[in-house]
């Protein structure tokens, strides 16, 4: 980006542009095509946005780019200044947005016009520690990148940093390219989800990836983020502790589990995830594969049981490698969504 002589950042020619967007719709793919541009994190843009004076919370970010919606006039301008626009660039967002607004009804989630105005609030999001780790310290569990398996680097080549995200994000799920909300199951149990629960072993004493029943409203919320083809980021978006992303863990007591942390980071390899169609081509199954080891989500034991781990290990098409993929609408109450943010 280049300097103007007010002090910002000029929009160049190759970041996206909001003059093409004709609906809510697209005009959300772009703005999230904005941020894929800039490089930054969600938490990255709180930062960006509490230095220009706006209150513009990840959690708040993440739900806003999630739906289909438009967004208010006051969220457009702290994310596209947050997004490192100048002053300009940021008036042909806003003008974009009014634009769209103006040829399309106003529903229950969209914004209204009359209300330019409003501030973007929410509850900060904590510091930068894992959300879920409430019950023990830090355990020695880091995530360290390591090398892929042999074979893994070649099919997983383009993942290492965002791309130009494309229409069907992973083939066979009709997903958002600006990315879905959903339920994963078990494809042997599918009443259970993929869900928060805890290591039964009682060596990793904080929040985990499990199977657990579905019908617990105390769990959060899952967000597929398409950082590629066939690759995602699987956040979950929790009513109490707010945004982490699944991050396999590769040391330690928690080895080969899964944490949600809320370090999310588009080019942290440990928390993407190569999504590929198992099984016949009629059938809407999937592989779920840790791109920094090529290797298969599963469950620990080829436990079918309430509560067992979700666990990374060797890809050996065993039943318990089978996962439904579930879209499912946007939560009525994102996580960190106020009404103002939506």
């Amino acid at each position: 980006m280049t300097e103007k002589g007010d002090g910002f950042a000029e929009l160049p020619e190759d970041a996206p542009q909001p003059a093409q967007a004709r609906t809510p719709t697209e005009f959300t793919a772009a703005l999230r095509s904005l941020r894929i541009w800039s490089g930054l994190t969600y938490r990255q843009l709180e930062d960006k946005a509490t230095a220009n004076a706006d209150t513009l919370p990840a959690s708040t970010i993440a739900s806003t780019l999630g739906r289909v919606t438009l967004p208010r006039e006051g969220f457009v301008d702290a994310y596209t200044r947050a997004c490192g626009l100048g002053a300009e660039e940021v008036r042909q967002w806003r003008e974009a947005r009014r634009r769209i607004a103006g040829n399309a009804p106003v529903s229950n989630g969209a914004a209204r016009d009359d209300d330019p105005a409003t501030p973007i609030t929410g509850a900060p999001a904590p510091a930068s520690v894992p959300r879920w780790r409430r019950v023990a310290p830090l355990l020695g569990a880091a995530v360290i990148g390591v090398a892929g398996t042999l074979g893994v680097s070649s099919m997983m080549h383009d993942a290492s940093t965002p791309a130009a995200l494309p229409e069907m994000p992973v083939t066979g799920l009709r997903m958002l390219a600006v990315g879905s909300w959903a339920q994963i199951h078990p494809a042997r149990t599918p009443k259970l989800c993929l869900t928060e629960g805890r290591d039964r072993t009682g060596r990793y004493r904080t929040a985990i990836a499990a199977q657990r029943s579905c019908t617990n409203a105390a769990l959060p919320q899952v967000f597929l983020e398409p950082l590629g083809k066939e690759i995602v980021q699987i956040q979950w978006h929790h009513p109490k502790y707010g945004i982490g992303c699944l991050t396999v863990l590769s040391k330690g007591p928690g080895l080969d589990l899964l944490e949600p942390r809320d370090d999310c980071a588009d080019d942290n390899r440990a928390q993407q995830f190569h999504i590929e169609r198992f099984g016949p081509p009629a059938t809407a199954h999937f592989r779920i594969r840790p791109v920094i080891t090529g290797r298969c989500l599963s469950l620990r034991h080829q436990d079918t049981q309430d509560g067992a781990e979700v666990v990374q290990g060797r890809c050996s098409g065993a039943t318990d490698q089978d996962f439904l993929i579930e879209l499912t609408p946007p939560p009525q109450t994102a996580v960190g969504r106020t009404p103002s943010a939506q």
